[in-house]
């Protein structure tokens, strides 16, 4: 077959034309090794298909044989793709190797686990930050203790004066009919109780509204006008409706000798609407009991109180014998319950129970100008540690009566003062 033909060319390499016969078909005869030839350029396409050399069509040792499998050719890729000599690991290929040679490294894991802790963190602290901040700002400062004169030494626990009234602020007309409110104006004083958050043991003491108390003298919260005590005797719950938290937090100063550090106070829908932003509170009645006047009708045992039924299980006195004594032991423990619930990790924690929670509460929470934030949730801290096995939980010491208000014990109270001001572990016990 004539050369031409068969590689689509008519000239051998210059300086080796004279013995192209000679050499031609030798193969390995030779003597001496034959030197490495420069091959023309073939264009695509000069050769036909049918006369290009296919796999047999030259002998596997002959010089310059390829069988196509030497090159790592991944078939289907592009040889764009491919590295050099079409193996598909050249520069940019996603199967380059790695630089230096050898695997690519794997994932340093303990550097993305410390990465995302550390994003984790700093996102929960912006969180944690900003809930502070908003729910600070809608605190109700509004009651100023610096206007409370001759005030009792500080002793070594926090306390706190807690008092729920009957205050009907932002309710509708539908809401105190549901409620159970009537629509009187003004508030009054529907509960009160000391929290002493000590390091021996949390104490919460209610005091009757029925408790007869002296009015000490007073400065006026609005006129700044004295007012010279008289020795006047009243119940409890009219300190609230003369002059307000001062003049409360006065009385009860006086007539304990305790010296109260913070003041908070919430109304009827801000204590229903708290209940329901946990979803109810878990409780257990220990006897059922009915009243038409707070729409109380409760049976026997466990069961979840809604904000309406709380209100109602809080407020109800004409069911009992004892009326406001036991009216007390009822708020203590459903307090105690609900401050349980809300001191959770699954509601501090949880954004979906914390805000409207918060929200909640907050807007009907008037505090003293000198509580924070963080006060305030120490104050639920102490009185859900009023449940544990350091915590008492007890009416203030009663020794009898005078007409229908209740006279309390004043070497029992003179005690138990001294043991919160010591923070020593409360022994007295009321009647």
């Amino acid at each position: 077959m004539p050369r031409g033909t068969l590689f689509g060319m008519n000239d051998w390499p210059e300086g080796r034309s004279h013995d192209r016969n000679a050499r031609y078909g030798r193969g390995g005869a030779d003597a001496q090794p034959e030197g490495a030839r420069v091959m023309p350029h073939v264009r695509p396409g000069s050769v036909p298909p049918q006369q290009r050399p296919g796999y047999d069509d030259a002998p596997r040792s002959a010089p310059g044989f390829d069988s196509g499998y030497n090159t790592g050719q991944v078939y289907g890729m592009p040889r764009g793709a491919q590295g050099p000599g079409g193996g598909g690991r050249g520069p940019g290929s996603p199967y380059a190797p790695a630089p230096g040679g050898g695997a690519r490294p794997a994932p340093d894991w303990g550097r993305r686990v410390k990465v995302g802790a550390i994003t984790l963190a700093v996102v929960v602290l912006a969180t944690s930050i900003g809930t502070y901040f908003w729910a600070d700002g809608r605190m109700r400062r509004e009651v100023d203790l610096s206007k409370v004169i001759e005030r009792p030494q500080e002793g070594d626990c926090t306390t706190y004066l807690i008092v729920g009234s009957d205050s009907r602020e932002g309710m509708t007309a539908e809401d105190k009919k549901r409620l159970h409110t009537g629509s009187a104006d003004g508030k009054r004083t529907d509960s009160m109780m000391i929290l002493a958050a000590c390091g021996s043991g949390n104490t919460m003491i209610s005091l009757p509204r029925d408790s007869d108390v002296e009015i000490p003298t007073f400065v006026g919260s609005q006129s700044g006008k004295t007012f010279k005590g008289t020795g006047r005797r009243v119940k409890l719950n009219a300190a609230y409706a003369e002059d307000g938290p001062e003049l409360l937090v006065r009385t009860v100063e006086h007539n304990t000798g305790l010296r109260i550090d913070h003041y908070a106070e919430i109304g009827f829908a801000g204590f229903a609407n708290i209940v329901d932003a946990l979803g109810g509170v878990e409780i257990t009645i220990d006897k059922g009991f009915k009243d038409k006047k707070s729409g109380a009708d409760f049976q026997a045992g466990k069961q979840t109180l809604d904000g309406e039924q709380a209100l109602a299980f809080v407020r109800t006195r004409y069911a009992f014998a004892e009326s406001d004594l036991a009216r007390t032991k009822n708020q203590q423990k459903f307090l105690a319950a609900l401050a349980d619930q809300a001191a959770t990790p699954g509601t501090v924690l949880n954004p979906f129970a914390l805000y409207p929670t918060l929200g909640a509460g907050l807007d009907t929470l008037i505090v003293d100008k000198d509580m924070s934030l963080f006060d305030l949730a120490e104050m639920f801290f102490a009185m859900k540690g009023v449940n544990g096995g350091d915590g008492t939980s007890m009416n203030m010491p009663v020794s009898g009566t005078r007409g229908a208000n209740l006279v309390w014990d004043k070497a029992k109270v003179r005690e138990l003062v001294r043991q919160i001001q010591n923070d020593e572990k409360v022994t007295v016990t009321s009647n």
